[in-house]
């Protein structure tokens, strides 16, 4: 009774595993054709993304992780449905829980678009000097969410990319050469032609600053205490910004000062008649009045 009980449960055994096998192995080939389809496509993808000009950070999330996820969701559901599994309620289940992930992760996806399109349109890229929200500093790194920027003060401020994609940014880097322009004040009283000539010669000795374009200087303003001049330098690169502008304005400063030319305050000046006859007058007719009024 034994022995038939156990020939009984070995036959169920191998039907279902005759009725199985050709499932699994059905299955078995659809991972391994998409695996094949995976490793042959991909250097191609990313050769054809590389001639688009692509970043590689948006490259790598293209095709490493973007493109090998979805051939690899696509493979797995359809090697479970040749093993009869129903797909149906399981996508329908994922749906519903990527509903709800995506509500509750609405500012990260958000961030991600736009570090998304910061790849794509790049209007930055990591070495640039840049100022946006408030800030200026090195573009040090570029993720998906963030964007992290070096200070002249050497502190790291990450922003995120929903942010900078809404707001107004200036490169300082993407086009090279860049002017940098120094404001300087000179008295009413002073020959702007002579304090120009002195500001050109100093401006031509400060390190840094360009031979060509050449420097210049011209008058912005009257102001209410000064002529308002600007010494006008071209540096060769972004980074140079802040030490040419502090350089070229202590090197004009000092030229001013060596050639007598005064370099004005702020003032205000006042002019005040003298009201001591008028007010007597109208005393003595005060005291006329009053006397006349008491008779």
């Amino acid at each position: 009774m034994q022995d038939l009980l156990e020939l009984v449960n070995l036959t169920n055994i191998l039907n279902v595993a005759i009725i199985f096998a050709p499932k699994l192995f059905a299955a078995v080939l659809v991972l391994l054709v998409f695996w094949v389809l995976m490793r042959v496509t991909t250097p191609g993808i990313r050769r054809i993304l590389v001639r688009a000009g692509l970043a590689e950070p948006l490259i790598h999330l293209v095709v490493d992780n973007v493109y090998r996820w979805t051939i690899f969701t696509i493979a797995l559901v359809m090697a479970a449905s040749q093993l009869g599994i129903d797909v149906a309620a399981a996508l329908a289940g994922i749906g519903v829980v990527g509903i709800a992930v995506g509500f509750a992760a609405q500012e990260t996806i958000a961030n991600m678009i736009a570090g998304f399109l910061i790849f794509w349109d790049r209007p930055f890229q990591v070495g640039d000097y840049v100022t946006t929200l408030g800030k200026y500093g090195e573009v040090r790194n570029i993720t998906m969410r963030t964007t992290r920027i070096r200070t002249p003060e050497n502190t790291y401020i990450v922003l995120p990319n929903k942010q900078i994609i809404g707001e107004l940014l200036v490169n300082h880097s993407m086009l090279g050469h860049m002017r940098v322009n120094v404001p300087v004040g000179i008295a009413y009283k002073e020959n702007i032609p002579q304090a120009r000539s002195i500001l050109l010669e100093a401006a031509n000795a400060t390190e840094g600053v360009l031979r060509t374009p050449a420097p210049d200087v011209v008058a912005t303003e009257l102001g209410g205490s000064s002529v308002n001049l600007e010494v006008r330098v071209w540096i060769k690169d972004a980074k140079q910004e802040q030490p040419v502008f502090f350089s070229t304005l202590e090197t004009c400063k000092l030229a001013l000062d060596a050639a007598n030319i005064e370099i004005p305050f702020p003032h205000l000046q006042l002019f005040v008649d003298d009201v001591r006859p008028p007010v007597w007058e109208q005393l003595a007719q005060l005291g006329s009045g009053l006397r006349q009024g008491g008779n």
